[in-house]
């Protein structure tokens, strides 16, 4: 039983179990901005560690010492010496969403209009500045609007999207990487799934030891070892990288809002609803939190992250109930902020990017999609699942559909020779590779997913009326070309706005309300049962 007279401390033994966890967590998260930037993005050493790891910095120590005060005067008001700071750290789905939804199709788009390589880097960079700062300030916002949110959306609904994102782009990916390199692959993940899903305990922390299993094997066969070149490069950028205010870059980047909105605002959604989960779940675990001031936490956070020069919005983690079980309370907060903290603004991660592997962590990451595909079903009425598994089917073909454009772009498409076109699409339908659909789904696929779920949701639900509203809002997004508006550019598939952009899908759209309608209306009048089963 906590005692009632004691009174709170910086910190206690169990505080280095949870900060080795949430350290570990966040290395990992680091090591995939440093690959995702470097290797799919092709951004230059100076942007990644000279100003996106710094904004980053700094978002987890403002994040993770404002959590750990918060945590200090909560038990401080309740002489309690028993309170755990809420775990804090980057958003792993709004990093995969951010990259391969918003960065990657700006920096494609400009490189076909003939800009610069320099260039194109420059307006992916202040695309995810952008959409990093619209993420903060919803989830500032949503602190004061956070209960109605959450009635107005269906949790199905937000779930699924999330989950399909999480299947797509961080499961799949890492189980396809996992099986590329099996022995290391298959050596962590299975230390993962044991140490997270089975009572067996590790004699360490199972992502540390994880990671030090990982690291071991990679050496000690061959399969990891240093690149004088990339060495060279890593030690060039140690040493103190001030972050500086970027307000002249978001400005410039301006003309990136609009066309990402369809990404932004709903994975500003996701985290306004997922603090919410995460917060009911603390106060499950004995820590009532307020909500208000939790989220402004974690927008703040985020916000300076954007306004510091990175693209990474930050989240509350899921799992405070464990970091609770293995004894942490204050201390490993404010630690992970401050190692963390300085770690990106000393530049030591080119450094660490070539000593530890992404196969030694990916399991990890892997575990994350795991977990948040699973709550989509372990957290919504077992009626809506068929809602989930619809709203989990764009996230994968937008998945999907990249996969495709890369794969036509090693093959030597997407280049002047051979740029991208309608030339396509019919060797691939021959093949039962309906290409079309990928490329429409993969424009608003946020949107769409979470229109789908929630239509199917109010039909399970026989609130016929309201699914037809979302059908006929769906029509009028698609019209629009917010949502399936697609056309090719050079070596990718874009969004296509304006009038009439989504003429085909905005019809079908339009029939679905159609139908919905006089469904519902027939049902008032009687003239159709309610089936249920």
């Amino acid at each position: 039983m906590a005692s009632s007279v004691s009174m709170p401390r910086w910190w206690v033994p169990g505080d280095l179990d949870g900060f080795l966890g949430l350290a570990l967590d966040n290395l990992i998260q680091i090591l995939l901005i440093v690959a995702l930037c470097q290797g799919v993005l092709g951004y230059p050493d100076a942007l990644v560690f000279g100003t996106i790891l710094p904004g980053v910095g700094i978002s987890l120590v403002v994040g993770n010492l404002a959590y750990a005060h918060q945590a200090y005067r909560l038990a401080q008001r309740e002489g309690r010496d028993d309170r755990t700071a809420l775990p804090y750290g980057i958003n792993t789905v709004s990093l995969f969403a951010y990259v391969f939804l918003v960065m990657l199709p700006v920096k494609q788009v400009a490189l076909s209009r003939g800009l610069s390589l320099e260039q194109a880097v420059q307006l992916s960079w202040q695309a995810g500045l952008l959409a990093c700062l619209g993420s903060g300030l919803i989830e500032a916002v949503g602190g004061f609007v956070a209960d109605r949110i959450r009635r107005w959306l269906p949790r199905a609904a937000l779930l699924s999207t999330l989950a399909g994102i999480a299947l797509g782009y961080i499961a799949l990916g890492f189980l396809l990487r996992t099986y590329a390199r099996p022995l290391v692959g298959l050596a962590v993940l299975t230390v993962i799934l044991v140490g997270y899903f089975s009572p067996v305990r590790w004699p360490l922390p199972a992502g540390l030891l994880a990671v030090l299993l990982g690291v071991a094997l990679a050496w000690g066969t061959g399969q990891m070892t240093i690149d004088p070149v990339r060495w060279q490069a890593g030690v060039a950028q140690i040493g103190l990288h001030v972050p500086r205010l970027q307000l002249e870059a978001l400005w410039q980047g301006r003309d990136q809002l609009l066309p990402w909105l369809g990404v932004t605002v709903p994975m500003g959604l996701f985290n306004v609803v997922g603090t919410l989960q995460n917060l009911e779940s603390a106060e499950a675990a004995g820590d009532p939190y307020p909500v208000r001031g939790s989220m402004l936490i974690n927008g703040l956070g985020t916000v300076a992250a954007a306004a510091l020069g990175s693209c990474f919005p930050t989240t509350i983690y899921i799992g405070h109930p464990g970091w609770k079980g293995m004894g942490a309370r204050i201390g490993y907060s404010w630690l992970d902020g401050l190692v963390m903290g300085l770690a990106c603004l000393l530049g030591l991660f080119g450094v660490i990017a070539q000593l530890v592997p992404i196969e030694a962590g990916m399991a990890i990451v892997l575990y994350i999609g795991l977990v948040i595909a699973a709550q989509a079903f372990q957290a919504t009425p077992m009626r809506q699942a068929p809602a989930v598994v619809l709203g989990l089917l764009p996230g994968l073909a937008a998945w999907g559909a990249g996969m495709l454009k890369a794969g036509l772009r090693a093959a030597g498409a997407g280049s002047a020779a051979q740029p991208f076109g309608p030339w396509m699409l019919a060797p691939l339908q021959q093949a039962d590779v309906w290409a079309a659909g990928a490329f429409a789904l993969e424009q608003g696929v946020i949107i769409t997913a979470m229109l789908l779920a929630a239509m199917l949701v109010y039909v399970i639900e026989f609130r016929l009326m309201a699914a037809a509203a979302i059908a006929a809002t769906a029509a009028v997004l698609a019209w629009f070309g917010v949502i399936h508006g697609w056309q090719f550019s050079p070596a990718d598939t874009v969004l296509q706005l304006g009038w009439g952009a989504g003429r085909p899908w905005a019809q079908g759209y339009g029939v679905m309300a159609l139908i919905l309608l006089v469904s519902g209306l027939l049902e008032r009048r009687g003239g159709l049962a309610r089936r249920r089963g």
